[in-house]
């Protein structure tokens, strides 16, 4: 699947040059921040797990908005690149980018009641690159409670928050004769009705939004040059359509009325999967009926490794530095 980079690039470069306007405003205020001669700046790459909680998928009982419903076995890989200003050592300025890969299907769930039952009669899946670009404030609560100690630690807990922006393109999958699968964009397809005169409450959704970055982390400082970070990091997103599956299942005679024969042929397929669980020799869901939970945004997390190395002269001269190593204490927290 391939968003349209063009534009997606764009958007990111804007930010990121809004991060970085907003950081060196702030650097500025060294009388505010710390001394403009101790900042310091940190490129590093991060890995990791990232999971989605939308409307697909999930486990026993009823749906719910968070962990509850993870499904382990579309756990994908997040991989991004990020650099961060340090103005002093309790305080940071972050711009990162992003990618991952999410995914979510009704099969998966196990049934053991009727609640389980109706979302995997509903049979409906999707898959979608992610690419993001945000920009965040790191905040270090006990580097800024000894914020005056020769000998700052070198285990240190932070959080951060900030905003972002991210581009997603949900696909759903028919499959054919011989078994095999072939993926569709969705958005195009209007299988909510979005944007159609017979369904006002129904939007149309971009694929491109802006979300908030929150979460925490642990920094162990490995060396003066390098260091390295475990990071727990949601997004709150403003939409529910990262899955494509938000309100309700709408007359599939509509669809010819605003698109193609053949994409309305596919936005009949794809808009309604039902197999016949509960009720036998049911082909499709009545108008109206829920085709998703329209109370919650759809949202995912990472989980992520992360090597920094320090940019920059450490110290003024070989001797500064020979000596650091001769008279440091040792700090273990």
């Amino acid at each position: 699947m391939k968003p349209n980079l063009p534009l997606f690039i764009g958007k990111l470069l804007l930010l990121l040059g809004c991060c970085f306007t907003i950081t060196s405003h702030s650097f500025s205020q060294a009388i505010t921040f710390g001394d403009p001669d101790k900042t310091r700046w940190e490129i590093g790459f991060n890995f990791g797990p990232s999971f989605f909680l939308g409307d697909l998928g999930g486990n026993q009982g009823k749906g719910t908005a968070f962990v509850k419903d993870l499904n382990f076995e579309f756990t994908k890989l997040s991989k991004g690149i990020y650099v961060t200003m340090y103005p002093n050592t309790w305080l940071g300025f972050r711009a990162a980018a992003n990618y991952t890969f999410l995914e979510g299907d009704d099969a998966v769930i196990n049934t053991n009641g009727i609640d389980e039952l109706h979302r995997k009669q509903r049979n409906l899946n999707f898959r979608s690159n992610v690419w993001e670009a945000y920009g965040a404030i790191e905040f270090f609560p006990l580097q800024f409670i000894g914020r005056n100690n020769e000998y700052p630690a070198k285990l240190r807990p932070y959080v951060f928050g900030g905003l972002g922006i991210f581009h997603f393109n949900p696909q759903g999958s028919l499959k054919g004769t011989n078994g095999n699968k072939t993926w569709y964009n969705l958005q195009p397809l209007r299988t909510e009705g979005q944007g159609m005169a017979e369904y006002p409450n129904s939007k149309e959704y971009k694929l491109t939004q802006m979300n908030i970055p929150v979460g925490a982390g642990i920094k162990y400082i490995i060396s003066d040059r390098v260091n390295f970070s475990t990071e727990f990091h949601y997004r709150k997103t403003f939409t529910d359509n990262i899955d494509d599956v938000s309100k309700t299942y709408i007359d599939a005679n509509n669809f010819i009325k605003y698109m193609s024969p053949q994409n309305a042929s596919l936005a009949t397929q794809l808009s309604d999967k039902t197999i016949p669980i509960i009720y036998p020799g049911m082909t499709r869901f009545a108008p109206g009926t829920l085709r998703g939970d329209t109370k919650d945004a759809d949202t995912y997390f990472t989980i992520v490794a992360k090597i920094g190395i320090q940019l920059g002269t450490i110290y003024s001269s070989s001797g500064n530095r020979r000596a650091a190593k001769q008279t440091r204490c040792p700090a273990v927290y």
